[in-house]
């Protein structure tokens, strides 16, 4: 998609580009910090950290950091991920009690540059790949664990991702961990989690069928559609791949009357909000519906875009005049077209490969990157570990208390992979609390937690980390009773360096 000068020129403010940004700033109290860093010259990444109020530094076991990185891609992770899914306030600026800060240190970048809060001067400066984008995301950490040596280092990082977030997750983990090997950053890479991520999109289009059978449609149409994507992708025509693929969203909608791309139980009958996002956003690709959805979902008033240039533009005091969150969200995705579609298949297994902990984990409902194309593509890994994996079954995830004995979810772990089955959720796995029972979702976050290596295992689950060779650093706090979704992260085990 080409962009007129004049449009470039208007959404990147140039004639203002003078207001250049502060590099950092923060709360009198220290608990929260936020900041630019350039990563390349005239490209800037936003970054905000929480520093959690139940912070306990232990030498056997370090307080985590969650390094959240959102979907979209464009989606920004300092607004949505943060006052949408799991940060300390919601889009009301009213306390989340579900927050992950309980459990964890929580640091939201607007990634990769022109999103959210980020920006770029110039045109050419938005990244084109994953792999670019993982760069600029390394240099952003270089900088900031070096100026924060003392208060930032002891901490284990867990990059956790959603939706295309987890492809820039996974190029990101390998390029931070090669930058700690070169001794260029040093931190403790604890491991990356995948939330119903867009890893490998052909075997996503493949698993729509199972989903899809009910609505009866023109099934000969959507073959010849999904086999034209699996042709393009095999050929490496990524662009066109991804061109294919907003032909095959829009036929599906269509055919369906509105299926949920989220949660495909879901329609415009029986879910008015999500058809409203989908016509306002002009039935793009679901995954540029990505903000408007979850904004829909969270809350009436405000809306995202307005808390976000009101009052927390205000509050953060260091974002440049002329830069408005979401201004350059739409180019982002459109310089990463050629990399949309492409598999990152290979870069999980080298994470694998590397003994740094993988977590998958996927909700039921979830249409776009759903379930079963996510086990089709594990089934694709070449980690040595995968035989034993496969062969092994699936343990149920229950509650305690008024639910107990009812099956809330499934898990399966060897090694350093973990494969997390979320019953009843959609897309946003996260923020499903409103969707479905509040016991499924904090029952479940809580044991996923413990999975990732946050938190006290239970007894079960210290069984089975002692007889399938998991590493765990044991904390002195009680596990944390069932509470909502978000209720995350405690001390993680020692994970590579």
């Amino acid at each position: 998609m080409s962009i007129s000068p004049l449009l470039l020129l208007l959404l990147l403010c140039s004639s203002s580009l003078s207001l250049l940004p502060v590099d950092a700033a923060g709360t009198t109290d220290g608990s929260e910090e936020w900041g630019y860093v350039q990563v390349r010259p005239r490209a800037h990444m936003f970054w905000w950290l929480y520093r959690s109020p139940q912070r306990v530094d232990n030498g056997s076991a370090p307080w985590p950091t969650v390094l959240w990185l959102q979907g979209g891609p464009g989606g920004s992770g300092v607004g949505i991920g943060n006052f949408q899914e799991i940060g300390p306030l919601d889009v009301n600026l009213q306390p989340r009690s579900s927050t992950w800060l309980h459990k964890a240190d929580l640091l939201f970048v607007d990634n990769p540059v022109g999103t959210g809060y980020s920006f770029v001067e110039a045109e050419s400066l938005f990244v084109k790949s994953d792999w670019e984008a993982a760069t600029d995301l390394t240099t952003l950490l270089k900088k900031l664990y070096h100026e924060q040596a003392s208060s930032w280092q002891n901490s284990p990082l867990f990059i956790v991702a959603e939706s295309y977030g987890g492809k820039f997750a996974v190029t990101a983990g390998l390029s931070i961990a090669q930058a700690i090997r070169a001794g260029e950053l040093k931190l403790k890479l604890g491991g990356v989690a995948l939330g119903d991520s867009w890893i490998s999109p052909e075997d996503f289009v493949a698993s729509f069928l199972s989903f899809l059978r009910p609505f009866r449609m023109p099934f000969m149409i959507f073959f010849s559609m999904a086999e034209k994507i699996r042709d393009e992708i095999k050929k490496e025509q990524y662009g066109d791949a991804t061109n294919s693929w907003g032909e095959l969203e829009e036929f599906i909608v269509t055919s369906s009357n509105d299926v949920d791309f989220y949660n495909f139980l879901l329609d415009s009958g029986s879910d008015p909000v999500s058809l409203t996002a989908a016509a306002e956003a002009s039935r793009k690709l679901s995954l540029k519906m990505y903000s408007t959805y979850l904004t829909s979902k969270a809350s009436t008033s405000p809306d995202i875009s307005g808390l976000m240039n009101g009052v927390i533009k205000e509050k953060l005091k260091i974002i440049p005049k002329n830069v408005s969150w979401g201004g350059q969200s739409g180019l982002v995705f459109d310089a990463l077209s050629n990399d949309f579609m492409k598999p990152r298949i290979n870069e999980v297994d080298e994470l694998l490969s590397l003994g740094i902990d993988v977590t998958i984990y996927n909700g039921q409902v979830d249409l776009i990157c759903a379930t079963k194309g996510t086990e089709a593509w594990v089934r694709k890994l070449k980690w040595d570990g995968l035989k034993n994996f496969n062969s092994m079954d699936r343990k149920p995830i229950y509650c305690s208390g008024e639910e107990a004995g009812v099956t809330k979810g499934f898990l399966k772990s060897y090694h350093n992979l973990h494969f997390y089955w979320i019953l009843g959720a959609g897309h946003f796995a996260e923020q499903s609390a409103s969707e479905f029972d509040i016991h499924t979702l904090t029952c479940e976050t809580d044991h996923f937690l413990r999975l990732l290596g946050v938190g006290s295992p239970t007894g079960e689950e210290q069984h089975a980390r002692t007889h399938h060779n998991f590493s765990w650093v044991p904390v002195d706090q009680p596990c944390v009773s069932l509470k909502m979704i978000a209720d995350i992260t405690r001390s993680p085990p020692a994970g590579p360096s």
